[in-house]
């Protein structure tokens, strides 16, 4: 077994009973998205603890092989050819192992947000699908669906009612949005429910979306109560 990923877990107040698990991009790490949690309005929502993790490092191929962080590899510029399926498995098991340790700290899984940007989305609907607990919700930003083949036959049925969240930029150049459709279209068409929004913007995070995110965290959280 795998030593636990390192994290920076923030908490917005004392004894949380939700908690973000945030996964990064290609290249960052936990630090990318920690400045989030003072833009987004959380004003009102049950104590959280948001989980940034840092993925491990390996040679990406289409960086020519140069060391980082990465949650696994791209093999092709095309991200739908030669997935790495191994690095994709194995990184879902560690991302596995960060749920598990949040029940461990009192959190049930219900209650349990995965969140993460391009390679981070990829992970987040990876690991998503698949767990035979329900999740409080996917927040997926600027990705895509990873072996999407595989999805129709290994999702569990706990998966189907919890909330997605999609969200991407009309000028994205390192995911295109086209990847993005196609994979809520393939999810809608196997009864999940997408709240999807795009924007004028590339590969990134603009103003408009940070206020939806968090809409759909106060909708979300709601239920919980």
């Amino acid at each position: 077994m795998s030593k636990l990923l390192e994290t920076i877990d923030i908490e917005t107040a004392p004894q949380p009973t939700v908690a973000i698990i945030w996964l990064h991009g290609l290249g960052a790490d936990g630090n990318d998205f920690v400045p989030l949690v003072r833009e987004l309005d959380l004003r009102g929502l049950p104590p959280i603890r948001f989980v940034f993790p840092h993925a491990d490092t390996m040679p990406v191929t289409v960086n020519n092989g140069y060391v980082m962080r990465a949650w696994y590899d791209i093999v092709h510029s095309d991200l739908g050819r030669r997935e790495d399926e191994a690095g994709l498995r194995r990184s879902q098991v560690q991302i596995e192992a960060l749920i598990a340790r949040e029940n461990a700290r009192g959190i049930a899984t219900s209650h349990i947000i995965l969140a993460g940007f391009s390679q981070g989305c990829a992970m987040t609907l990876q690991t998503g699908l698949r767990q035979s607990q329900q999740l409080a919700g996917m927040l997926c930003l600027s990705g895509y669906l990873p072996i999407a083949a595989t999805v129709a036959a290994e999702r569990s049925d706990a998966s189907l009612t919890t909330p997605i969240f999609m969200a991407h930029g009309r000028s994205d150049g390192v995911v295109p949005i086209g990847r993005a459709s196609d994979s809520r279209l393939l999810l809608q068409s196997l009864g999940y429910q997408i709240e999807w929004h795009d924007y004028p913007m590339q590969h990134s995070l603009c103003a408009e979306e940070v206020g939806d995110i968090g809409a759909w965290l106060h909708k979300v959280l709601a239920k919980l109560a």
